[in-house]
């Protein structure tokens, strides 16, 4: 649905984005993350046909953004980070206007504005004037705008910037809502965006991609091993030994102690599952398992750790043999 391809921005000597490539499939949220300054929002601006690349290529639901550039934007729905809105009309007036920028046919109009009023639940302000609306009114109006003609594809820039709690809440929730019937690419630094909202994620730092895949399989990915977190009352008894004689581990280290009950962080061989393994030489002791998950990265560590490095970055990639679009 949305394909980008070597996209290339330079603003004279500075590289705004630098050889970026990424893929969205029908129906999925993607979410584009990174920090402050990263390319993001060039990125977005680019998708949208509102400026120009220096090189690549992008391609949004079919049509080549460049050479066919108003059947790419007819159909595709932008949120910037401000929503445009007009301040002396009604949000009524503002949708009719926007239906009519937007080509949508005279004899569907009115049944859209509804329906679009209704999906991002602003009925209750129909007939206030966008000056008078609060953030979280503005951005669901915005959000309201970007869908009246019922486009494949949804670019959302920092959606919930500027938000209240509750409000980031709803807005998520909508924006979830949205997807299926649209392909959604969610520009964001804001960690818990990611994670609560979208199936996959490119990270991009300095205008580059530093990784694409779905958090989890990051996770895994960035730390080399699989981690498991194994809590044991073992009665006083040093557990590790037992532990570490389990085929696929590579290392038992004790992470917390309350006696009698003793915590380890055991790693094991790169797709190895040792679970089942794990609790088999805890329970033939007549030990007590009390606990056996997965230790993952948070999605924080993942940032961090692919944006503060002062070193060049390589793009996380997929193991051989494995497919990933994203």
């Amino acid at each position: 649905m949305i394909e980008v391809q070597h996209l290339t921005k330079r603003y004279g000597r500075v590289t705004a984005v630098d050889d970026v490539s990424f893929r969205v499939e029908r129906g999925e949220i993607l979410g584009f993350l990174g920090p402050n300054g990263a390319g993001k929002t060039t990125t977005m601006r680019i998708l949208t046909g509102y400026m120009p690349a220096t090189d690549g290529k992008a391609i949004v639901a079919g049509f080549d953004v460049f050479d066919q550039p108003i059947e790419a934007k007819r159909r595709t729905g932008y949120l910037p980070e401000t929503p445009p809105l007009y301040p002396d009309m009604s949000v009524a007036e503002y949708l009719n206007f926007v239906a009519n920028i937007k080509g949508v046919p005279a004899n569907e109009k009115r049944q859209r504005i509804q329906q679009v009023m209704a999906k991002t639940r602003i009925d209750d302000v129909a007939n206030r004037l966008c000056s008078k609306l609060s953030k979280g009114y503005r951005q669901r109006v915005g959000l309201a705008q970007s869908i009246i003609h019922n486009p494949d594809v949804l670019i959302l820039d920092e959606p919930t910037a500027g938000l209240d709690p509750k409000q980031i809440i709803e807005t998520r929730q909508l924006i979830k809502e949205l997807a299926g019937d649209h392909t959604i690419i969610l520009s964001t630094h804001i960690l818990p965006e990611v994670s609560q909202t979208c199936q996959r994620v490119v990270i991009i730092n300095k205008g580059r991609v530093v990784a694409v895949d779905t958090p989890y399989n990051l996770t895994a990915r960035l730390r080399g091993s699989e981690t498991m977190y194994v809590q044991v009352d073992s009665n006083g008894m040093d557990a590790s030994g037992a532990l570490r004689r389990v085929p696929g581990v590579t290392r038992v280290v004790e992470s917390d102690r309350r006696e009698p009950v003793v915590g380890y962080e055991v790693e094991s061989e790169r797709g190895q599952d040792v679970r089942r393994e794990l609790a088999r030489a805890v329970v033939t002791n007549g030990w007590g398992l009390l606990e056996l998950r997965p230790l993952r990265m948070s999605l924080e560590d993942i940032f961090l750790s692919l944006t503060t490095d002062e070193t060049p970055t390589t793009a996380v990639e997929p193991p051989a043999g494995e497919t990933v679009h994203a």
